[in-house]
């Protein structure tokens, strides 16, 4: 590191999270705010954090909507990750659109390990269910954190057999930290928030001034991050228009075809004869050995 990069290091202001919060969220209350054009707002300012694009009555002034929001406790319980600084994760730094402010509860320090995105629909059938929970299973004993959207179905059934295995789980949600989509999932998420890791990228003022249509956009565009959190992802049953094919080209783009194309492969041979279990464990062992070099 040379002494220029030092200087530059020690002359910036030191990160106020909760400042950083508060100016990201004013942001997001402008016309036609989204990840895309903040992503340009912040790439014709390199450098810059949040608080530095925003005046600070405005920070103040969402502060306070924030507080009434949520109240003080909840307000202080929210980690956030700010691009550029600390412990903001490398893998999202490649993405297009970077997401300039991530917020989360729990162990942050598990978006270092390993993981393995599952995911697919909400209305499994029986077979899918059982398929999801065994891969999560498998990954959770090769070592593998297991991440999933916290949706009912697929989602739900990864996140609970990780659990149910001693391992970990990441749930990157597409509602802001404290709003519960499913409501049934209330606890799962509580205890996620707990024991393992929540992860958002929804602005709290942003959603709660929009209808459900229009925060239905939020779920989609979470899974940029949960792909870039992952080395790989399972597709468990999903329909033409499902969210989770966002994530399957995501994964395309990310790997490149002929890797993707051979995951992708492999995946389907894996699903379709997993009522011989030896047959499909050892595949997906094979598999999981291959998506840790």
């Amino acid at each position: 590191m040379n002494k220029a990069h030092l200087a530059k290091i020690f002359a910036a202001p030191p990160i106020v999270p909760m400042d950083e919060m508060c100016a990201y969220e004013s942001l997001w209350l402008g016309q036609g705010a989204w990840f895309a054009n903040l992503a340009d707002l912040f790439r014709k300012n390199p450098g810059s954090v949040p608080s530095e694009l925003v005046p600070m009555a405005e920070i103040q002034a969402a502060k306070e909507k924030l507080l009434a929001m949520l109240g003080e406790e909840r307000l202080r319980s929210v980690g956030i990750r700010v691009n550029g600084a600390g412990e903001y994760p490398s893998k999202l730094r490649d993405a297009d659109h970077p997401v300039e402010v991530l917020y989360y509860r729990g162990n942050w320090e598990l978006v270092e390990t390993p993981g393995v995105a599952i995911v697919g629909t909400r209305n499994p059938t029986p077979d899918g269910e059982l398929n999801a929970k065994r891969i999560a299973h498998a990954l959770v004993r090769e070592g593998f954190t297991v991440v999933s959207g916290l949706a009912k179905g697929i989602d739900t059934a990864a996140h609970t057999a990780a659990i149910e295995s001693k391992g970990n789980t990441i749930a990157v949600i597409g509602t802001p930290l404290f709003d519960y989509y499913p409501k049934e999932n209330k606890g799962l998420q509580e205890e996620i928030a707990d024991k393992f890791l929540l992860v958002s990228q929804v602005p709290f003022l942003r959603y709660s001034q929009q209808n459900y249509k229009a925060n239905r956009l939020f779920f989609p565009a979470r899974n940029v991050t949960m792909s870039a959190l992952t080395q790989a992802t399972v597709i468990v049953e999903a329909g033409n228009t499902s969210g989770t094919l966002v994530q399957a080209r995501l994964r395309l783009l990310k790997e490149g075809s002929y890797s993707s194309w051979k995951v992708a492969s492999e995946t389907r041979s894996l699903l379709g004869p997993l009522d011989s279990k030896s047959r499909g464990l050892f595949a997906l062992g094979t598999l999981l050995r291959s998506w840790k070099h």
